[in-house]
């Protein structure tokens, strides 16, 4: 049941991502939230961001900035970073998920979607069929509403961890 919610993979940070490896695999487009993912709340493009960014266009990725916020919000990060975006994209519904993937000219099979939460950013991407990476929040300041949600995210994250765990003991078996 709570599988709808998994990532495909969950990592410490944005930054951390192997986009060289993902790039080599077939991945040609990246879906990103801003907030938590790659700067903290409300914060403009930071050095690290654009320096992923112009690394990104260097392998040959596609970007998009995917946001619930305003216009203003998103233009502001994204004046930085120079990639399309779309605000008020009302995740976690598919359908600007659809539209981010239409804008870069990638679909299902060779996107990813990077983000911190999992009943919107995560959920939104499983429910498109896109490959998803969670990444842990950056900064712990963030809105009323996303701080009650990160309660519901650790029980899902503690069924995902067992669920991880399981898998990989059914993939290499026991070796005692």
């Amino acid at each position: 049941m709570l599988e709808k919610f998994y990532p495909n993979e969950y990592m410490d940070s944005t930054y951390d991502i192997n986009f060289d490896r993902l790039y080599k695999e077939g991945y040609r487009g990246v879906i990103f939230d801003i907030d938590n993912t790659l700067v903290p709340h409300g914060a403009p493009a930071d050095a690290r961001a654009r320096a992923l960014f112009l690394h990104l266009k260097e392998l040959g990725f596609s970007c998009i900035l995917l946001s619930n916020n305003k216009e203003p919000r998103v233009k502001m990060f994204n004046d930085a970073v120079s990639v399309s975006y779309i605000h008020r994209a009302g995740k976690p519904n598919p359908a600007n998920y659809r539209r981010a993937m239409e804008t870069m000219g990638t679909d299902e099979k060779n996107t990813i979607f990077v983000g911190d939460q999992i009943f919107t950013d995560i959920y939104g991407a499983n429910r498109t069929g896109i490959r998803t990476i969670l990444v842990k929040p950056i900064h712990p300041k963030e809105e009323i509403q996303i701080v009650l949600k990160r309660y519901l995210e650790k029980i899902v994250l503690f069924f995902y961890r067992r669920y991880r765990k399981k898998q990989e003991t059914d993939t290499h078996g026991d070796k005692e």
